[in-house]
C-alpha cells in the first residue's frame, strides 16, 4: 500500500482563515459593497501602512500590478536601467519590460537567496535608474549597502516584498527603507486576500501619484476628468475585507510560520551535511514564507528525483524559482555568469510552509527528505 493511501496530502502552501473573513465577506454581500469602493478598502490600507510602520499604504488588484503602479510612479522611461536578482519570480523582472525599461541581473547570495550589493554595484552604468531588492522567501535582503549605493549614484530602492509581510531589517519592519515597497496577498503568501497587492511608502507625493494612476488616472477631486493614462488596479472590497481579517491576526500567522521553521531546524540539522538549511542573517527577523532548502553536491540524486521521493510520500514541494537568465524571455540579454543563482535554482526546494501544519505533518516530511537524500 502506498504512502498516499494511508496519509492525507501535505500541500507546499494553504491559505489559513481562521479570523473575521467571513464576517467581513458577509457584510460585503449584504451591503452589495462588492467592488473597489467600500469602507475595508481604506481600513485595510490604514491599518498595513500601521503595521509597516508607514505613512501610506495603496492597495492594488495584485502584486505585480503593485510592482507596475511603482516603477510607473516612479518616473522609469524606456531605455531605463533596473537592477533585479537573477534569482527571483519572474515578476519582478516583467514589471520592468512593461515599461520598455531594461532589466539588468546580479547573483544571490546562497543562504539568503537575497542579491549581493557588490554585484549591484559591479553593475551600475550610467543608465542605471533604480535598484529593485527581492526579499526572497522572507528573509529580507542587506538593505543598507544598497541604500549607500542609491543614494551615491542617485537611483531610487523599490523593494519587491511580496514574500515577506512582516520581516524586519535591522529595528524596522520592511515596507518603508527605499522609495517604496510593494506587497502581494496571493493565496499562498502570509496573508492573503486571494490576489491582490499593496503599494508602501513615506513619500506623500509618490502615494498621491500611486493613487492617481490605479483607478484609470482619474482625477481624485473631479470625477470622470483623467490628467493623465492610468490603469485599473484597484482592489476590491472584498478582497480587502478578507485582507483587514487578515492582518488583524498578523502575529499569529507569522508565530505559526516561525515555530514551523524552527521545528524544521532541529529536525533537519542532523542533515546538515547534505542540504544547506536556511539561516537568517542576524540583522533580520525572517518572516519564513517558504522553508527553502539546498541540495549539497554530495547528494548524487537530482532535484526533481527528491522532489518526486516526496510526492510519492505524499508531500507536496516546489522548486526554487529559475534564474531569470535561463529563461526564454531574459536569456538573451542577461551577460554572467551566475553561479550561486544557478546553484540554487537547480539544487533548492521549498518545503511545506504555513499555518495549518502540525508537527506530525513536519514529521513526516522530515522522514521522507531524509529517506530521499540519505540514499543516492
Amino acid at each position: 500500500m502506498s504512502n498516499r493511501s494511508v496519509h492525507s496530502r501535505i500541500p507546499v502552501a494553504a491559505p489559513l482563515l481562521d479570523g473575521r473573513e467571513t464576517e467581513y465577506v458577509l457584510e460585503c454581500m449584504s451591503t452589495s459593497w462588492i467592488s473597489s469602493v467600500g469602507r475595508f478598502i481604506g481600513e485595510f490600507e490604514n491599518a498595513f501602512a500601521t503595521f509597516c510602520e508607514v505613512k501610506h499604504a495603496v492597495a492594488t488588484n495584485n502584486g505585480t500590478a503593485a510592482l507596475h503602479l511603482a516603477l510607473v510612479a516612479l518616473g522609469l522611461q524606456p531605455g531605463d536601467e533596473v537592477i533585479v536578482p537573477t534569482l527571483t519570480y519572474i515578476a519582478s523582472a516583467n514589471v520592468v519590460r512593461y515599461c520598455s525599461a531594461v532589466p539588468v541581473f546580479v547573483d544571490n547570495h546562497i543562504q539568503s537567496f537575497n542579491l549581493d550589493p557588490d554585484e549591484v554595484a559591479a553593475k551600475i552604468t550610467g543608465r542605471t535608474r533604480g535598484i529593485i531588492p527581492v526579499h526572497v522567501y522572507g528573509h529580507p535582503a542587506d538593505l543598507d549597502p544598497i541604500l549607500k549605493l542609491a543614494e551615491k549614484h542617485g537611483l531610487f530602492v523599490l523593494e519587491d516584498a511580496a514574500e515577506s509581510v512582516g520581516a524586519r531589517y535591522k529595528d524596522r519592519r520592511i515596507g518603508g527603507h527605499g522609495n517604496c515597497a510593494t506587497f502581494s496577498f496571493f493565496g499562498n503568501k502570509i496573508i492573503t486576500t486571494g490576489e491582490g497587492g499593496m503599494v508602501t511608502t513615506n513619500d506623500e507625493a509618490l502615494a498621491a501619484r500611486l493613487r492617481l494612476l490605479r483607478g484609470q488616472g482619474m482625477d481624485l477631486q473631479r470625477r470622470y476628468w483623467f490628467p493623465v493614462i492610468g490603469f485599473n488596479y484597484r482592489m476590491t472590497n472584498v478582497a480587502a475585507a478578507i485582507g483587514l481579517a487578515q492582518l488583524e491576526r498578523i502575529d499569529h500567522h507569522l508565530k505559526k510560520r516561525k515555530t514551523i521553521a524552527e521545528y524544521y531546524d532541529r529536525h533537519l540539522a542532523s542533515l546538515s551535511d547534505r542540504i544547506i538549511l536556511p539561516t537568517a542573517d542576524p540583522w533580520v527577523d525572517h518572516a519564513y514564507w517558504m522553508y527553502t532548502i539546498v541540495l549539497r553536491t554530495n547528494v548524487l540524486k537530482s532535484r526533481d528525483q527528491v522532489m518526486r521521493d516526496l510526492d510519492d510520500a505524499g508531500i507536496e514541494t516546489r522548486p526554487v524559482f529559475y534564474p531569470m537568465h535561463v529563461l526564454p524571455p531574459y536569456r538573451d540579454a542577461a551577460p554572467g555568469p551566475f553561479p550561486r543563482a544557478d546553484f540554487c535554482g537547480s539544487r533548492g526546494i521549498s518545503l511545506p510552509t504555513h499555518g495549518r501544519l502540525t508537527e506530525q505533518d513536519v514529521d513526516r516530511v522530515v522522514e521522507a527528505l531524509a529517506a530521499s537524500v540519505g540514499s543516492s
